[in-house]
């Protein structure tokens, strides 16, 4: 079974639905979490906010130099202010926003992570999956090799864009917008539902936390069978909201018996093998 696991850490200033319902903050949760994933042997790519680098540093670091973690970016601000993207979604059809808007969102959050940590992330995912018309050739512009945004539940790994970059969507069902947690309570998510309709390639519903954890173990093993990468997404703060990270020991024992790696470590070595 190869699994490449990855999570996303937001800035405390954020101030998301999940961190108001914590009593901790997401990034001491955070620490928690990688420390059990690196007792276990497990790696763990962190998709992270400029923000956070640059607000939360301290409490940021023992994650940041933990051998079993790789450091991606996760925006800078995560399209803050909100109403600015919204009016980039009206006009342009890209909540991103214009090409340059999302270069200098990239860009600064290379920045902030490499003046923290002295490396150069290869890895993105941007804020809530968005990606806009061009997102990859401006990436792949900012020396970005790989983006994991969205789901597809048939992925089978990294997938060359023209655009100059991979994407590997994730394909095992992910935590937030699955599960019952915080404020996502069931009539909150039903008057949710009917004002959005959301659906992903694993449908609409939220579960409770042990019956998701049941899916997540099927669609491991189903994975496996055929062969192919599991990209797993999981908040730390979301699976410490559900039930304190019981269910996750069940995930964590199957991922300690599985060959893990990181998002870079999932492409190829060589680029001969791009689609034309």
């Amino acid at each position: 079974m190869r699994v490449c696991l990855t999570g996303d850490l937001h800035h405390a200033s954020l101030r998301t639905g999940n961190q108001a319902h914590a009593d901790r903050s997401e990034i001491d949760i955070a620490a928690h979490y990688t420390e059990r994933l690196r007792e276990a042997g497990v790696k763990v790519t962190y998709f992270v906010s400029g923000r956070a680098m640059e607000e939360e540093w301290p409490s940021l670091q023992p994650i940041c130099d933990s051998p079993n973690v790789e450091i991606g970016g996760h925006n800078y601000s995560c399209f803050t202010p909100p109403l600015a993207h919204r009016v980039f979604k009206k006009v342009m059809g890209s909540y991103n926003g214009p090409r340059f808007v999302q270069r200098r969102d990239a860009l600064r959050t290379v920045a902030a992570i490499e003046n923290r940590t002295g490396k150069r992330i290869r890895a993105f995912r941007n804020h809530m999956y968005m990606h806009g018309p061009g997102t990859e050739a401006v990436l792949a512009s900012c020396g970005i090799d790989v983006c994991s945004d969205g789901v597809r539940a048939a992925s089978t790994g990294p997938e060359w864009h023209e655009g100059g970059l991979y994407n590997l969507p994730i394909n095992v069902i992910p935590d937030h917008e699955h599960l019952y947690h915080a404020e996502r309570t069931r009539d909150w998510v039903d008057q949710w539902q009917r004002r959005y309709g959301f659906s992903d390639d694993f449908g609409s519903q939220s579960y409770e936390v042990e019956e998701w954890t049941d899916l997540v173990l099927s669609q491991l093993h189903a994975n496996a069978e055929r062969g192919v990468i599991s990209t797993m997404l999981i908040h730390p703060i979301t699976l410490y909201l559900c039930d304190r990270f019981r269910a996750f020991t069940r995930i964590l024992d199957v991922l300690t018996r599985a060959e893990t790696g990181f998002v870079s470590q999932t492409l190829p070595r060589s680029r001969s093998t791009q689609a034309a």
